[in-house]
């Protein structure tokens, strides 16, 4: 059976509780628990084992609150966001080894970006990564009077003072999604918009010229779409109210191609044998088997370590902290499964 913990049920151990278990001093678990140089190596193994005995666990934000720095990145996100979600693991992955940490604070329905941001702000973050920020471009720069912002999939028209940008080219990415249904054979394409989402004006610009470099610029066809599921519903079933005249469809991102693929199978709408269908971001929404989703995929991890790269390079002084920012765009890639196939007969 394991030691009986040195302190009372629901007390968190502190390092007296250690010193006491070791039976050291505090100053020498201090020693132990900061890697410092004073400890022999008997000791230093008493000392981490009596910790994990009870318990213990270094209180890491703490002893960063009480330096002169919190080697904090904040990092806004949005809640309902697949993308973003995986975005987040990778910048995780990309600070820890640079020696920062990730603080989240996230955008949801009931959760204003500025809200977000000011409690970023309230825990010393030193930096600011923005995923999707439809922030004005004044208060961007605003706040990168105050610290480093990174804007992530935002382009920025015009550049924002001291805001770094590092998005997906998404245009490139609506083309390869026409090129890819064009090869098929494909013809009739309809494009679900983003609205005014981060990166639609791209992937829609993108997509017409697409059918236009085809010599399809006579079947364009943009419904109102937008980021959710419930948009892509919205605008599938606005196509067959039409009778469904397009035989594949390029959706804003990949939880409006699964509104869409929800409403086709609820009306009998063979994907791909009557309809294909091809979203945007290769989300883990995408990937999952029964959803099965031919994609226009980011480079996540190139995006999250390119985001981490330009904060901690301003941090560190390695670049200007005035003037106009940094744009890094990063190219997509293609990615085909199940929801895509050559048109029916005629």
């Amino acid at each position: 059976m394991p030691p009986t913990p040195a302190v009372p049920s629901g007390k968190r151990p502190t390092l007296a509780d250690v010193a006491a278990r070791a039976g050291v001093s505090v100053a020498l678990v201090s020693v132990v628990m900061r890697g410092a140089k004073g400890a022999g190596a008997a000791t230093r193994e008493r000392v981490l084992r009596a910790a994990k005995e009870i318990g213990y666990r270094p209180d890491s934000r703490a002893r960063l609150l009480r330096s002169s720095r919190s080697r904090l990145l904040g990092v806004q996100f949005g809640l309902q966001q697949p993308f973003h979600t995986d975005l987040v693991e990778f910048l995780y992955a990309a600070a820890e080894p640079v020696g920062y940490q990730i603080a989240l604070s996230a955008v949801a329905p009931s959760r204003s970006e500025r809200q977000a941001v000011e409690a970023l702000l309230g825990d010393r973050c030193e930096a600011l990564i923005l995923l999707g920020s439809q922030a004005p471009a004044a208060r961007l720069a605003e706040l990168a009077a105050q610290l480093p912002v990174v804007s992530v999939a935002r382009r920025l028209r015009p550049p924002a003072a001291g805001v770094d940008v590092v998005r997906t080219a998404d245009d490139e990415g609506a083309r390869q999604a026409v090129d890819h249904l064009v090869a098929l054979g494909h013809r009739d394409i309809a494009h679900i918009d983003g609205g005014r989402a981060p990166g639609a004006a791209d992937r829609r610009r993108g997509y017409r010229t697409a059918m236009s470099r085809h010599g399809l610029a006579d079947r364009v066809q943009v419904l109102p779409g937008g980021l959710t599921e419930e948009d892509g519903a919205a605008a599938a079933r606005v196509l067959l109210d039409a009778g469904l005249g397009p035989t594949a469809v390029l959706a804003f991102n990949d939880r409006c191609a699964t509104g869409v693929l929800d409403t086709f199978l609820r009306a009998g709408i063979a994907v791909p044998g009557r309809i294909s269908v091809v979203g945007f971001d290769d989300s883990r929404l995408a990937r999952l088997s029964h959803v099965d989703l031919t994609t226009v995929g980011q480079d996540i991890s190139r995006l999250a370590q390119l985001a981490v790269g330009r904060a901690v390079a301003r941090l560190e002084g390695e670049t200007e902290s005035e003037g106009p920012g940094q744009e890094i765009v990063v190219e997509p890639h293609l990615v085909t499964r199940g929801t895509t196939a050559a048109p029916p007969p005629a």
